[in-house]
């Protein structure tokens, strides 16, 4: 007989619970209030700390890089002064120069030439250090080059100046005087060249002070609204943490209301539980009482039979040894007739011995169609196929599953009357099982029906012995697969059958 739970499943409100599990019910209410406790953090609030923390880093590092600019603007800055100071000293060599030969025509002392000296020997490095530091601008190069050989001529002019004081007995000639004028406007031009390169280099120092500026100003914006933001996430995570936690609170009353109204339903549920148990020994007693009659209804005609054979024998007839015989075969007929019922009902409730092989469903499935197709024919009954093609071997026992199949095809027939009948036959493979639907549109069965439809001599037919679905379910079973069926009154029925693959 199939497997019953002998729990009910009790149907109150919209929370359906079963007797078997109400203890479990309770535990797991009490670990997930447990687990709820453990994640207090709700994601929302992770959210609103995350995005903070997300933006204060983008912040930072926004930061970091207007600081690595700005660094890179004042380290330019200081170029740039340095350039300026170093064109102040570049120009300051000539007036050495200047104030070192004036001050030998004046004093006629040699050593005052020293700083004329001192300024000639500085003028050589002096230029090719400007001249590096001025090759990324070749207008400031030009200007540079420019610069050297008014200072070189007038260095030139400077000696020409003083040997010709000399070889005059240190006097002061026209040609000297001309010379000296000469020597003016040289200096005035070599002034007006380093002049200019200094107001191009201070052009370049006030555009690098303003976006040095621009960069101070945009890292104080960023880190006002940095601050902003984060301020408004933490105010958000803080709203949404005291909502969240007073939801918690509520959460929590409402589990422990829940876990008292399962307690009490536990309750109800365990009291189900004793009536049920009653009334399934009330059941299964009316069950062995229905077998018993059927039993002794089928078994008690031959009896008679038997009875009455046994008493004309012992009345001592006076028939010859061939009457006695018609008895005689009368009451070994009726004594196998009670073999044979005895025989079928210990069959249908053991398992069944089964040879199991390789072979298609779907052949085997054919082959049952041909035993049933008298009665489809006689039906006008049209069979469907959905048979899945590239479906495995399953491992039966070809006659016997082919006994199963013809049970359930059989009574799918007979549950079909008037036209319009339809034979639907699927195969499909889930989950490594093959799965067989049989499914008929006949007038099908009602709950009483299909709780009893696998209980040996339960048959609502007039001439059933209510062993054809015990059997078809005993080899079933022992294929090591499973049968079920649904069914509603005027819609049909469908059997399930699930094998293994070979």
């Amino acid at each position: 007989m199939p497997f019953r739970p002998p729990y009910p499943i009790i149907k109150q409100g919209k929370l359906k619970f079963n007797c078997r599990n109400g203890i479990y019910c309770i535990i797991t209410v009490v670990l997930m209030k447990r687990i709820i406790k453990k994640f207090r953090i709700d994601k929302r609030i992770r959210a609103g700390y995350g995005s903070a923390f997300l933006i204060l880093l983008l912040s930072y590092l926004l930061t970091l890089y207007s600081n690595k600019k700005m660094a890179e603007e004042g380290t330019s800055i200081k170029h740039t002064n340095d350039l300026i100071t170093r064109l102040d000293n570049f120009l300051s060599l000539m007036k050495d120069a200047e104030i070192g030969s004036r001050g030998y025509f004046l004093t006629r002392d040699k050593t005052v030439l020293d700083s004329y000296y001192k300024s000639r020997m500085k003028s050589g490095p002096s230029f090719y250090e400007l001249h590096a530091e001025l090759m990324s601008s070749p207008d400031q190069i030009a200007r540079m080059k420019k610069a050297k050989k008014l200072l070189d001529k007038k260095y030139e002019i400077i000696d020409s100046t003083i040997n010709t004081f000399d070889h005059n007995g240190y006097r002061f000639t026209d040609s000297l005087l001309a010379t000296e004028s000469n020597g003016k406007a040289i200096m005035d031009s070599l002034r007006a060249v380093v002049t200019e390169m200094q107001n191009t280099e201070k052009d370049v120092l006030a555009r690098r002070t303003e976006k040095l500026g621009e960069s101070f100003h945009l890292v104080n914006v960023i880190i006002v609204i940095s601050l902003i933001v984060a301020l408004l996430l933490f105010v958000f995570g803080f709203i949404t943490y005291i909502t969240e936690n007073r939801a918690r609170r509520l959460a929590d009353i409402r589990a422990e209301e829940y876990r008292q109204e399962l307690e009490e339903r536990v309750k109800q549920l365990d009291k189900a539980n004793k009536e049920l148990l009653e009334m399934r020994r009330l059941e299964k007693f009316t069950a062995t009482g229905r077998i018993a009659r059927t039993i002794a209804h089928e078994v008690r005609n031959p009896l008679t039979n038997i009875n009455l054979s046994v008493d004309q024998l012992k009345s001592g007839m006076e028939g010859g040894e061939e009457e006695r015989q018609v008895f005689y075969d009368m009451i070994l007929r009726n004594s196998q007739r009670i073999n044979t019922l005895i025989t079928e009902l210990l069959d249908s409730t053991k398992f069944v011995e089964v040879r199991p092989g390789p072979l298609p469903v779907n052949t085997l499935l054919d082959e049952t169609l041909l035993l049933a197709a008298d009665r489809i024919k006689l039906k006008d009954i049209q069979v469907i196929k959905e048979y899945s093609r590239g479906i495995c071997d399953v491992a039966v026992d070809k006659e016997k599953m082919k006994i199963a199949f013809l049970n359930i095809i059989v009574n799918a027939i007979e549950a079909m009357e008037g036209e319009g009948g339809k034979l639907v036959i699927k195969t499909y493979s889930r989950n490594e099982k093959c799965f067989i639907e049989i499914r008929d549109n006949g007038s099908g069965m009602d709950e009483e029906a299909l709780n009893k439809l696998f209980e040996p001599y339960y048959s609502r037919k007039n001439k059933g012995t209510g062993l054809g679905m015990t059997n078809t379910e005993n080899i079933i079973l022992s294929h090591k697969g499973s049968i079920n069926v649904e069914s509603s009154l005027g819609e049909g029925t469908t059997f399930t059958i699930t094998l293994n693959f070979a």
